[in-house]
């Protein structure tokens, strides 16, 4: 078969041009097949690169801001930010229940390393990890994704003029729904996970934890601390988000010499993480009486919160295994920044927080290519 001299020559499939102008071939003026083959030899590079008219996959594309790629990349980065970091500190979390269980035996947080270490070995200090992998990383898939589609939803009612004057009020809204959804998630997990660790024997890990845990308090048994939870999570969750925004945004007035957008990738994750961390000791202090409640009601078969404050007393309730939570805390959140903010730095998001646009105005915007 040959081609009139005007036309694309065949090439293979795999290779392709980077740029490239879409013209369709007209079968109906092909030559015969009696006709010999005849192909005119370009003269130049830039003719090879016209004459080779098929596209090349599109390279580098950009995740348009608040299009469901955006809200996918933002539930994901939740996954890994909330799992991988709550799984690395479960000997911490462990020190810290038994701590809040039973404080006569498990007095400081070295003597409760001890104490582990002597009555279950290495292995036993990160027993619990399966419901803690699994129950933190459905909790960071909804509290990350749903607090970015809260953030512009309550910023889109209130227009731009309102949230650029209450935007701290939209962070706080925001991250309280999204946390409500989020607990749903972690709170079977957290039930099985408080119920390993705190008590030796009880079962290995989820896989025979689980059923367990249904048989002795029913499957509505799993869901026992979910206000507790929602108590403990709900205002960490709000001091987590809206003083993360509040200080990333004061670093780059304040503390950083150059526009948020002259900083360099590393620059602007490195102050995630400060922001993160700072947020972090707010976070602990907060939510730590309803921490307590929270491995105490896990721990103790139909107790009560009358039963808890009971035992621990006020001071208890607001101060036992604090110093211990506000270093892995303050730890913790500053690692979910970091991790959050280069996941959506890798997939070409903007890092969270310092130069905030109304998000009515920016969801007219397409991302730039």
């Amino acid at each position: 078969m040959a081609f009139p001299s005007d036309r694309q020559s065949l090439i293979p499939s795999f290779l392709y041009s980077t740029s490239f102008v879409s013209r369709p071939l007209n079968l109906n003026q092909t030559t015969t097949r009696n006709s010999g083959p005849s192909f005119r030899e370009p003269s130049s590079v830039s003719e090879i690169g016209q004459t080779f008219m098929i596209p090349a996959p599109a390279e580098n594309k950009k995740i348009e801001m608040y299009s469901p790629q955006f809200y996918a990349a933002c539930t994901f980065g939740g996954i890994l930010s909330c799992g991988l970091t709550h799984t690395a500190v479960t000997p911490l979390d462990l020190v810290k229940c038994n701590m809040q269980i039973d404080p006569a035996k498990y007095k400081s947080i070295s003597s409760g390393f001890g104490v582990l270490l002597k009555e279950q070995g290495f292995k036993g200090f990160f027993r619990g990890w399966v419901p803690t992998l699994l129950g933190y990383s459905a909790q960071g898939a909804c509290k990350f994704g749903f607090y970015e589609f809260f953030k512009k939803y309550y910023g889109d009612l209130a227009g731009p003029e309102n949230f650029s004057k209450y935007k701290t009020l939209i962070y706080l809204a925001g991250s309280a729904s999204a946390e409500v959804i989020a607990d749903i998630a972690l709170c079977p997990f957290e039930a099985v996970k408080v119920r390993v660790q705190t008590q030796p024997g009880f079962a290995r890990g989820l896989s025979d934890g689980f059923p367990k845990f249904v048989k002795s308090e029913g499957a509505l048994g799993l869901y026992k601390g979910l206000v507790p939870l929602w108590g403990r999570q709900i205002p960490y969750t709000m001091m987590k988000f809206a003083s993360f925004e509040t200080i990333v945004e004061l670093i780059y007035k304040h503390a950083v010499p150059v526009p948020k957008n002259e900083c360099s990738k590393p620059t602007q994750l490195g102050i995630s993480f400060a922001g993160g961390y700072i947020a972090g000791v707010f976070c602990a202090i907060v939510s730590h009486p309803a921490d307590n409640l929270v491995s105490f009601l896990n721990n103790a078969k139909d107790a009560s919160v009358g039963d808890a404050v009971k035992k621990l007393g006020l001071w208890g309730l607001f101060t036992r295994g604090l110093p211990l939570r506000i270093v892995m805390i303050g730890t913790l959140t500053g690692a979910q920044w970091g991790i959050y903010d280069a996941f959506k730095v890798f997939v070409g998001l903007p890092t969270t927080g310092g130069v905030t646009p109304a998000p009515a105005a920016a969801a007219i915007q397409p991302a730039k290519a």
